[in-house]
């Protein structure tokens, strides 16, 4: 049998591939807003990098034309300051601190607390009775002293410590 002509099969091929795309077509109309907005987010972030990568050489060729400014007396910076420091907490100078912190070892019973997230956390603390929930808190005291963490194991001490507390299961 003799090929057909290569117009003749393009065309048989387009056919079909449009009657494919007619097939699909339902189902990409319900896409298509999402992706019109997903290429238009897209193109706009391409745009935003272009723009901040001009920008960047523009300022790379402009600071060797311009006198470099001395730092502006209002700007301070983290390690200007000096922390500040509350009732509950000790100066820094304290020897009985630093000491205390060299002591302290990360508990037994929770020996990744370092790396723990406070969600992390959250969710170990049920398991913890008040002696451990109060070693926890010297911990924490004696080496980061993170709020959000001192605030979270106060507040759980409190709770297991009231004589009200609903029964733990």
């Amino acid at each position: 049998m003799k090929p057909l002509p290569l117009p003749v099969r393009l065309a048989a091929g387009l056919a079909v591939t449009a009657l494919e795309q007619a097939r699909k077509l339902p189902q990409q109309l319900a896409g298509l807003p999402l992706t019109v907005v997903s290429e238009a987010m897209q193109l706009s972030m391409r745009v935003q990098q272009h723009v901040t990568e001009l920008a960047i050489k523009g300022d790379d060729v402009l600071s060797g034309l311009r006198p470099a400014e001395e730092e502006p007396e209002w700007a301070t910076f983290d390690e200007d300051e000096t922390p500040v420091t509350t009732s509950q907490e000790t100066p820094a100078d304290d020897p009985w601190e630093e000491e205390e912190r060299a002591i302290a070892e990360v508990p037994e019973f929770l020996p990744m607390y370092d790396e723990l997230s406070i969600a992390q956390l959250r969710a170990r603390l049920r398991n913890l009775d008040v002696e451990q929930l109060e070693e926890l808190l010297r911990y924490e005291k004696a080496h980061e002293s993170r709020p959000e963490f001192v605030g979270m194991l106060n507040r759980r001490i409190r709770t297991v410590s009231s004589p009200d507390k609903p029964a733990q299961s």
